[in-house]
């Protein structure tokens, strides 16, 4: 029974040889992997139950012999009405509106109206995650403050905030009748919440430019997977961006070694974590991929996703009596408390804000806004919190959002002239 605590105490310190923030060994109960594992078996808790009554209802073969109040719940959540669109990408993103009657300088406007939008979402979203998971709150002179140490409230709070944005939405517009089966939302709803988890929390470990290019550079072990499963074939340009990419991280990293501080210094475990990041992220979109052969819109898709992320962020909390201890610390710090509230509003527009201008101008066009959204804020978080880049970590970065745009312009030519293919013919698949 003594084994565990110490090997669990042992594991912050075994992070390659690298010095751990003090903030970080308080205590054994802090560290990540322990909270991981809570908070996996706060999910369990619900998850288990949930697989049980799904399986009981399908067994007893529900639809045939339910009766009562709770039946129209029970078909809606367990089986839906299971029709699927004939074509996959029926159901998915709405048809992108052409401007046919619209003047250029309407389009122009809108074009900024996304660009502005998605920048400030998520810019200020960036600026205050790194605020909230590195600084303290409340530091006088004679105390030196307290840290927010629970990730899990944080993406509760998000949730919350984006569940009734969508449910509002989804009440006063007119959305396709719902087909899924409102179980399958929970498989993206629990890794969407576990790499938001692991977001939030390497922050503890590495610094913010850090897990900016690591986000960026997602595409090489995307390639490696599609290579190694599925056979998939790949331009010569998708592996000359790839490459590149490899070259402006590793510049970047190296070049930061040699001016280790507590905010930049890059551990095992913030590896880990980013890696836990990437793969539950990519889990995330192919599952929503996947349930997009139902008919339903996007905001139907997130009002879905988030109802099980605040029963699953919710349940934990109370069982650990974390929800208790993080608004008492929000009792305790008004400053927390605003920036809270207002990274769970940016987190919601920054959604919608997706959803429009995609609809509007094409993945294309979003792809480059939300490439230039990381270079600036690399370029903030360096400004405000003092992160410092050489000559060589700057072109590195230079590097990593010049492969990214080359990745964007190949793309588009390649879509163009696979529309002039004959029929019979198909371009090379790409990630």
């Amino acid at each position: 029974r003594f084994c565990l605590p110490l090997v669990l105490a042992s594991l912050p310190t075994m992070a390659v040889g690298e010095e751990i923030p003090p903030a970080l060994q308080d205590s054994w109960g802090d560290f990540w992997l322990f909270r991981f594992f809570v908070n996996a078996a706060g999910y369990a808790s619900i998850v288990i139950p949930g697989f049980l009554l799904i399986q009981y209802f399908k067994r007893r073969n529900y639809l045939e012999t339910g009766r009562g109040i709770c039946f129209p719940v029970i078909k809606s959540c367990v089986f839906g009405s299971e029709v699927k669109s004939v074509h996959q990408d029926d159901g998915s993103l709405p048809p992108r509106a052409e401007p046919t009657e619209s003047s250029t300088a309407r389009q122009v406007f809108k074009l900024l109206f996304c660009a502005a939008g998605l920048q400030a979402s998520y810019l200020t979203w960036g600026v205050l995650q790194e605020r909230v998971m590195t600084r303290t709150y409340g530091a006088t002179e004679t105390d030196p403050g307290e840290k927010f140490k629970d990730s899990q409230f944080l993406v509760f709070m998000n949730r919350i905030l984006a569940f009734t944005v969508a449910g509002l939405y989804c009440a006063l517009t007119k959305q396709p009748r719902h087909g899924a089966p409102m179980y399958k939302y929970s498989f993206a709803s629990l890794s969407n919440i576990l790499s938001s988890w692991c977001q939030y929390e390497a922050l503890k470990y590495i610094s913010f430019p850090t897990q900016v290019l690591a986000k960026a550079s997602k595409v090489i072990p995307v390639m490696m997977m599609g290579k190694l499963v599925s056979r998939k074939s790949y331009e010569y340009w998708e592996y000359l961006t790839a490459a590149l990419i490899s070259v402006g991280v590793s510049m970047f990293l190296l070049s930061s070694a040699p001016n280790r501080t507590v905010s930049t210094v890059t551990t095992f475990s913030g590896i880990v974590l980013l890696a836990g990041y990437i793969i539950f992220d990519s889990f995330t979109s192919n599952w929503q991929d996947a349930l997009f052969t139902y008919k339903m819109s996007p905001v139907q898709m997130m009002f879905g996703v988030n109802v099980f992320s605040c029963l699953f962020t919710v349940g934990s909390l109370l069982e650990q009596g974390a929800l208790l201890e993080s608004l008492r610390f929000m009792a305790r710090h008004s400053e927390f408390t605003a920036h809270a509230v207002l990274l769970s509003v940016c987190s919601a527009c920054g959604q919608l804000f997706i959803f429009y201008t995609i609809n509007q101008f094409g993945a294309a066009v979003f792809t480059i806004i939300m490439t230039l959204r990381q270079a600036f804020a690399i370029l903030l978080s360096c400004l405000i919190y003092g992160h410092t880049v050489t000559v060589v970590g700057g072109l590195g970065i230079a590097v990593v959002f010049m492969a990214l745009f080359l990745r964007v312009y190949a793309r588009s030519r390649m879509k163009k002239r696979s529309k002039k293919l004959p029929p019979g013919e198909s371009p090379v698949q790409k990630v």
